[in-house]
């Protein structure tokens, strides 16, 4: 996830960015949290790949894919 895609979304959420970036600063704390985010739902879309696909070739494929490794 790229910075700006982080910026985008914290003013989506209603946090206040002003011309130096995140308002107190914690440009780096954001970008820490939302990779946390993103793994937590790539690892939660891994395991419903892997419960309901019937072949184990097929996941693995799958989630390399989800996860970029493909």
């Amino acid at each position: 996830m790229s910075q700006d895609e982080i910026i985008d979304m914290a003013r989506f959420a209603g946090i206040r960015i002003d011309s130096f970036g995140f308002q107190g600063g914690f440009i780096e704390e954001f970008k820490a949290f939302a990779k946390l985010i993103a793994a937590k739902e790539q690892d939660r879309c891994c395991s419903i790949v892997f419960s309901q696909c019937e072949s184990d070739n097929l996941a693995q494929r799958t989630v390399d894919a989800i996860r970029g490794k493909a």
